[in-house]
């Protein structure tokens, strides 16, 4: 399967944030967000072969029992299947971290879906053709509903502005069942001071409705560089 990198960090995003991880990157994504922080899996795809024995053996490299599947897009991933059930049967435990867009029967102790927003779609940075394929794909609340099925889950959006809030309403009315716990607002960004300029508001709308506040830990920590 085509990988563009495998390292060893914490997690920063989500239900096990600061929890020591192995993530394994696929290279090639569906969508095109506007805001991507990796698109060298996306607007430029790089990466290259990997068996999944090479990918078990480079994760058996590292002293973590977490191992965080993301993209790009993993679900685009040929062989993402035979993986998953591989990485399970080695009693890891395996987040896969989705835009909710595509559904394979994959296996995982946690799915990390984040529906992609209005925000997201590259009115002023691609094509109108591209930017109006994102727009027309980058929800599917059927599929969003069966990966909630999976395993444990949570919906974590990505926040730009205070507006974004109605559009999280309204999925969440659609998608009906769900636990507000479950659902996770993260600020958009990929500095520290963007994150502290959103962080505060978005606290607040947690507050009022129950949900997660979602820390963006390794940009704290590290900044906007790969490999963390």
């Amino acid at each position: 399967m085509r990988i563009s990198e495998v390292f060893f960090s914490i997690q920063g995003e989500g239900k096990l944030s600061g929890v020591p991880s192995v993530f394994i990157r696929t290279t090639g994504c569906n969508l095109r967000c506007t805001w991507c922080d990796s698109p060298y899996t996306s607007w430029k795809p790089s990466g290259e072969s990997v068996s999944i024995e090479e990918i078990l053996d480079r994760v058996s490299d590292h002293p973590s029992t977490h191992v965080v599947l993301t993209g790009g897009e993993p679900l685009l991933a040929g062989g993402v299947e035979l993986l998953t059930q591989r990485l399970r049967a080695e009693g890891y435990h395996l987040t896969i971290e989705t835009a909710g867009t595509l559904y394979r029967e994959v296996e995982c102790d946690l799915v990390s879906i984040s529906p992609k927003l209005a925000n997201s779609t590259p009115w002023e940075s691609t094509t109108l053709a591209r930017a109006e394929f994102h727009e027309r794909t980058r929800l599917n609340l059927d599929v969003i509903r069966s990966l909630m099925g999976l395993s444990d889950y949570q919906l974590k959006f990505v926040v730009e502005q205070p507006h974004d809030l109605v559009e999280i309403d309204s999925i969440l009315f659609q998608l009906e069942h769900f636990e507000p716990a479950n659902v996770l607002l993260m600020p958009q960004g990929v500095s520290r001071e963007d994150l502290d300029e959103r962080g505060p508001w978005i606290a607040e709308m947690c507050k009022r409705r129950g949900f997660r506040y979602c820390p963006r830990l390794h940009i704290e920590l590290y900044g906007n560089v790969r490999g963390v």
